[in-house]
Protein backbone atom coordinates (compact mmCIF):
# COMPACT_ATOMS: atom_id res chain seq x y z
CA UNK A 1 0.00 0.00 0.00
CA UNK A 2 2.94 2.24 0.90
CA UNK A 3 4.29 1.71 -2.15
CA UNK A 4 1.31 2.00 -4.17
CA UNK A 5 1.23 5.52 -2.72
CA UNK A 6 4.68 6.69 -3.22
CA UNK A 7 4.12 5.56 -6.94
CA UNK A 8 1.55 7.68 -7.19
CA UNK A 9 2.74 10.54 -5.55
CA UNK A 10 6.13 10.59 -7.95
CA UNK A 11 3.86 10.17 -10.60
CA UNK A 12 2.13 13.41 -9.37
CA UNK A 13 5.59 15.09 -9.01
CA UNK A 14 6.36 14.33 -12.67
CA UNK A 15 3.38 15.15 -13.96
CA UNK A 16 3.16 18.40 -12.23
CA UNK A 17 6.77 19.14 -13.77
CA UNK A 18 5.96 18.59 -16.59
CA UNK A 19 3.02 20.91 -16.66
CA UNK A 20 5.48 23.46 -15.04
CA UNK A 21 7.93 23.12 -18.16
CA UNK A 22 5.10 22.44 -20.67
CA UNK A 23 3.59 26.06 -19.43
CA UNK A 24 6.64 27.66 -19.25
CA UNK A 25 6.98 26.98 -22.88
CA UNK A 26 4.02 27.92 -23.23
CA UNK A 27 5.03 31.45 -21.75
CA UNK A 28 8.15 31.79 -24.32
CA UNK A 29 6.68 31.24 -27.51
CA UNK A 30 3.74 33.38 -26.13
CA UNK A 31 5.98 36.11 -25.39
CA UNK A 32 8.70 35.88 -28.13
CA UNK A 33 5.81 35.65 -30.69
CA UNK A 34 4.25 38.78 -29.22
CA UNK A 35 7.63 40.57 -29.51
CA UNK A 36 8.28 39.08 -33.16
CA UNK A 37 5.42 40.60 -34.03
CA UNK A 38 5.52 43.74 -32.56
CA UNK A 39 9.46 44.54 -33.43
CA UNK A 40 11.13 44.59 -36.95
CA UNK A 41 13.76 41.64 -36.65
CA UNK A 42 14.59 38.24 -38.43
CA UNK A 43 14.86 36.37 -34.79
CA UNK A 44 13.38 33.42 -34.39
CA UNK A 45 11.36 31.36 -31.18
CA UNK A 46 13.54 29.74 -29.11
CA UNK A 47 12.30 27.74 -26.03
CA UNK A 48 14.24 25.92 -23.31
CA UNK A 49 12.17 22.64 -22.96
CA UNK A 50 12.60 19.24 -24.61
CA UNK A 51 9.40 18.29 -24.86
CA UNK A 52 8.94 17.12 -28.39
CA UNK A 53 5.78 18.86 -29.07
CA UNK A 54 6.23 22.24 -27.98
CA UNK A 55 9.42 22.25 -30.21
CA UNK A 56 7.40 21.23 -33.23
CA UNK A 57 4.77 23.85 -32.20
CA UNK A 58 7.86 26.63 -32.24
CA UNK A 59 9.05 25.47 -35.96
CA UNK A 60 6.03 25.58 -37.10
CA UNK A 61 5.65 29.35 -35.72
CA UNK A 62 8.38 29.87 -36.53
CA UNK A 63 8.08 28.80 -40.60
CA UNK A 64 4.76 31.39 -40.27
CA UNK A 65 7.02 33.95 -39.13
CA UNK A 66 9.41 33.39 -41.87
CA UNK A 67 6.24 33.13 -44.89
CA UNK A 68 5.13 36.61 -42.64
CA UNK A 69 8.17 38.26 -42.98
CA UNK A 70 8.72 37.61 -46.58
CA UNK A 71 4.99 38.67 -47.29
CA UNK A 72 6.09 41.99 -45.51
CA UNK A 73 9.61 42.91 -47.43
CA UNK A 74 7.42 42.16 -50.37
CA UNK A 75 5.00 44.45 -49.71
CA UNK A 76 7.64 47.17 -48.67
CA UNK A 77 9.33 46.78 -51.55
CA UNK A 78 6.35 46.72 -53.75
CA UNK A 79 5.24 49.76 -51.84
CA UNK A 80 9.00 51.53 -52.73
CA UNK A 81 8.74 50.00 -56.46
CA UNK A 82 5.05 51.73 -56.39
CA UNK A 83 6.26 55.13 -55.69
CA UNK A 84 9.04 55.32 -57.68
CA UNK A 85 6.67 53.88 -60.22
CA UNK A 86 4.76 57.09 -59.80
CA UNK A 87 7.54 59.36 -59.58
CA UNK A 88 8.92 57.94 -62.71
CA UNK A 89 6.25 57.84 -65.11
CA UNK A 90 4.79 60.89 -63.78
CA UNK A 91 7.49 62.41 -65.10
CA UNK A 92 7.87 60.96 -68.37
CA UNK A 93 4.26 62.01 -68.95
CA UNK A 94 4.60 65.46 -67.57
CA UNK A 95 7.40 66.51 -69.69
CA UNK A 96 5.37 66.01 -72.98
CA UNK A 97 2.34 67.49 -71.81
CA UNK A 98 4.05 70.66 -70.34
CA UNK A 99 5.39 70.83 -73.98
CA UNK A 100 2.00 70.20 -75.63
CA UNK A 101 0.47 73.24 -73.04
CA UNK A 102 3.62 75.81 -74.39
CA UNK A 103 2.97 75.04 -77.21
CA UNK A 104 -0.36 75.37 -77.70
CA UNK A 105 -0.16 79.16 -76.36
CA UNK A 106 2.17 79.51 -79.02
CA UNK A 107 -0.14 78.65 -80.75
CA UNK A 108 -2.80 81.13 -79.90
CA UNK A 109 -0.35 83.88 -79.66
CA UNK A 110 0.88 83.64 -83.27
CA UNK A 111 -1.26 84.06 -87.20
CA UNK A 112 2.05 82.76 -88.45
CA UNK A 113 0.53 79.52 -90.24
CA UNK A 114 4.15 78.05 -90.92
CA UNK A 115 4.56 78.68 -87.72
CA UNK A 116 1.30 77.12 -86.45
CA UNK A 117 1.88 73.96 -88.69
CA UNK A 118 5.51 73.63 -87.04
CA UNK A 119 4.17 73.42 -83.22
CA UNK A 120 1.07 71.58 -84.46
CA UNK A 121 3.65 68.83 -85.84
CA UNK A 122 5.66 69.07 -82.38
CA UNK A 123 2.48 68.48 -80.67
CA UNK A 124 1.61 65.64 -82.36
CA UNK A 125 5.05 64.33 -81.80
CA UNK A 126 4.35 64.67 -78.06
CA UNK A 127 1.11 63.46 -78.01
CA UNK A 128 2.17 60.06 -79.64
CA UNK A 129 4.81 59.59 -77.34
CA UNK A 130 2.31 60.06 -74.16
CA UNK A 131 0.13 57.41 -75.84
CA UNK A 132 3.50 55.13 -76.32
CA UNK A 133 3.75 55.34 -72.80
CA UNK A 134 0.75 54.64 -71.42
CA UNK A 135 0.24 51.54 -74.05
CA UNK A 136 3.63 50.51 -72.37
CA UNK A 137 2.49 51.07 -68.96
CA UNK A 138 -0.78 48.85 -69.59
CA UNK A 139 1.06 46.13 -71.58
CA UNK A 140 2.53 45.87 -68.48
CA UNK A 141 0.22 45.88 -65.79
CA UNK A 142 -1.27 43.22 -68.13
CA UNK A 143 1.35 40.35 -68.09
CA UNK A 144 2.55 40.81 -64.55
CA UNK A 145 -1.01 40.25 -63.16
CA UNK A 146 -1.65 37.85 -65.89
CA UNK A 147 -1.68 34.35 -63.47
CA UNK A 148 -2.72 32.30 -66.81
CA UNK A 149 -0.68 29.67 -67.70
CA UNK A 150 0.53 30.47 -71.60
CA UNK A 151 -0.20 28.29 -74.26
CA UNK A 152 3.01 26.93 -75.56
CA UNK A 153 3.78 25.48 -79.06
CA UNK A 154 6.48 24.68 -81.06
CA UNK A 155 8.60 27.55 -82.54
CA UNK A 156 11.56 27.44 -85.02
CA UNK A 157 13.21 30.34 -83.17
CA UNK A 158 15.63 30.85 -86.30
CA UNK A 159 12.66 31.98 -88.44
CA UNK A 160 11.39 34.16 -85.72
CA UNK A 161 14.10 36.14 -84.91
CA UNK A 162 14.73 37.05 -88.43
CA UNK A 163 11.05 38.17 -89.31
CA UNK A 164 11.59 40.49 -85.63
CA UNK A 165 14.68 41.68 -87.26
CA UNK A 166 12.92 42.05 -90.58
CA UNK A 167 9.99 43.82 -89.13
CA UNK A 168 12.44 46.85 -87.40
CA UNK A 169 14.51 47.29 -90.18
CA UNK A 170 13.26 50.71 -91.32
CA UNK A 171 13.81 51.70 -87.84
CA UNK A 172 17.20 50.77 -87.50
CA UNK A 173 17.90 51.93 -90.88
CA UNK A 174 16.81 55.68 -89.50
CA UNK A 175 19.28 55.53 -87.21
CA UNK A 176 21.97 54.55 -89.19
CA UNK A 177 22.29 51.57 -87.46
CA UNK A 178 23.33 48.16 -90.19
CA UNK A 179 22.88 44.66 -87.63
CA UNK A 180 25.55 42.06 -87.77
CA UNK A 181 23.38 39.15 -87.51
CA UNK A 182 24.66 35.81 -87.15
CA UNK A 183 21.73 32.68 -86.96
CA UNK A 184 23.12 29.03 -86.84
CA UNK A 185 21.87 26.92 -89.89
CA UNK A 186 21.30 24.56 -86.85
CA UNK A 187 17.35 24.23 -86.74
CA UNK A 188 16.66 25.57 -82.96
CA UNK A 189 13.61 24.56 -81.91
CA UNK A 190 11.49 25.53 -78.61
CA UNK A 191 8.22 25.16 -77.08
CA UNK A 192 7.33 28.77 -76.06
CA UNK A 193 4.62 31.01 -76.47
CA UNK A 194 5.22 32.43 -79.69
CA UNK A 195 3.35 35.59 -79.28
CA UNK A 196 5.30 36.26 -76.42
CA UNK A 197 9.16 35.49 -77.64
CA UNK A 198 8.31 37.70 -80.55
CA UNK A 199 7.30 40.52 -77.89
CA UNK A 200 10.75 39.84 -76.12
CA UNK A 201 12.78 40.21 -79.75
CA UNK A 202 10.81 43.28 -80.08
CA UNK A 203 11.15 44.87 -76.87
CA UNK A 204 15.45 44.32 -77.18
CA UNK A 205 15.39 45.74 -81.17
CA UNK A 206 13.59 48.33 -79.64
CA UNK A 207 15.74 48.93 -76.58
CA UNK A 208 19.11 48.94 -79.34
CA UNK A 209 17.34 51.49 -81.80
CA UNK A 210 17.25 53.48 -78.72
CA UNK A 211 20.08 53.23 -77.47
CA UNK A 212 23.02 51.63 -79.50
CA UNK A 213 25.49 54.37 -80.78
CA UNK A 214 25.15 52.81 -84.61
CA UNK A 215 25.77 49.25 -84.13
CA UNK A 216 24.06 46.45 -83.24
CA UNK A 217 25.33 42.15 -83.28
CA UNK A 218 22.91 39.73 -82.76
CA UNK A 219 23.51 36.08 -82.79
CA UNK A 220 21.57 32.96 -82.41
CA UNK A 221 24.03 29.94 -81.68
CA UNK A 222 23.91 26.35 -81.71
CA UNK A 223 22.74 25.95 -78.60
CA UNK A 224 20.09 28.24 -79.12
CA UNK A 225 21.67 31.14 -76.64
CA UNK A 226 20.61 34.42 -78.48
CA UNK A 227 22.19 37.59 -77.84
CA UNK A 228 21.67 41.45 -78.90
CA UNK A 229 24.88 43.22 -78.18
CA UNK A 230 25.16 47.35 -79.02
CA UNK A 231 28.35 50.00 -77.52
CA UNK A 232 26.66 52.08 -74.95
CA UNK A 233 29.31 53.53 -73.40
CA UNK A 234 27.25 55.94 -71.09
CA UNK A 235 26.57 52.66 -69.20
CA UNK A 236 27.78 51.99 -65.86
CA UNK A 237 27.72 49.00 -63.49
CA UNK A 238 25.51 49.84 -61.39
CA UNK A 239 22.96 50.84 -64.71
CA UNK A 240 23.68 46.98 -66.36
CA UNK A 241 22.91 45.85 -62.78
CA UNK A 242 19.77 47.54 -62.65
CA UNK A 243 18.27 46.85 -66.74
CA UNK A 244 15.40 44.31 -66.02
CA UNK A 245 14.04 46.28 -62.72
CA UNK A 246 10.60 47.30 -63.51
CA UNK A 247 10.61 51.94 -64.21
CA UNK A 248 14.66 51.73 -64.03
CA UNK A 249 15.78 54.16 -66.87
CA UNK A 250 19.05 55.06 -67.26
CA UNK A 251 19.95 58.91 -66.87
CA UNK A 252 19.78 59.37 -70.69
CA UNK A 253 17.12 57.35 -71.17
CA UNK A 254 14.08 59.61 -72.43
CA UNK A 255 10.86 58.92 -73.53
CA UNK A 256 10.59 55.32 -72.04
CA UNK A 257 9.20 53.91 -68.68
CA UNK A 258 12.07 51.30 -68.29
CA UNK A 259 9.21 48.64 -68.78
CA UNK A 260 10.72 46.93 -71.94
CA UNK A 261 13.46 44.99 -70.65
CA UNK A 262 11.30 44.20 -67.07
CA UNK A 263 8.42 42.68 -69.83
CA UNK A 264 11.35 40.77 -71.40
CA UNK A 265 12.14 39.32 -68.18
CA UNK A 266 8.90 38.64 -66.95
CA UNK A 267 7.86 36.72 -70.50
CA UNK A 268 11.04 34.56 -70.37
CA UNK A 269 10.65 33.67 -66.74
CA UNK A 270 7.19 32.46 -67.52
CA UNK A 271 8.37 30.14 -70.49
CA UNK A 272 11.27 28.84 -67.95
CA UNK A 273 14.24 30.81 -70.28
CA UNK A 274 16.34 33.32 -68.28
CA UNK A 275 18.26 36.24 -69.78
CA UNK A 276 21.26 38.70 -68.40
CA UNK A 277 22.87 41.66 -69.40
CA UNK A 278 26.71 41.68 -69.42
CA UNK A 279 28.74 44.83 -70.11
CA UNK A 280 32.36 44.90 -70.89
CA UNK A 281 34.29 46.73 -73.41
CA UNK A 282 31.26 49.36 -73.21
CA UNK A 283 29.68 47.02 -74.84
CA UNK A 284 26.09 45.75 -73.47
CA UNK A 285 24.94 42.23 -74.41
CA UNK A 286 21.78 41.00 -73.22
CA UNK A 287 21.81 37.11 -73.56
CA UNK A 288 18.74 34.92 -74.07
CA UNK A 289 18.39 30.54 -72.78
CA UNK A 290 15.34 28.96 -73.78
Amino acid sequence: MVYCLLCAAVIIILLCVKIYLLKKSAREISDQFADRLKNDTNNLIYISSSDRDMRRLAENINDKLKDMRQIQLQYEYGNTEIKNAITNVSHDLRTPLTAICGYLDMIQKTDDTEKQARYLSIIRERADMMKHLTEELFRYSVIVTDEEEMETEEVFVNQLLVESISSFYPALTEKKITPNITITDKRIMRTVNKEALSRVFSNLLNNAVKYSEGDLDISLSDTGEICFSNTAKELSAIDVEQLFDRFYTVENAHHSTGLGLSIARTLISRMSGSICADYSNDKLTIKIVL
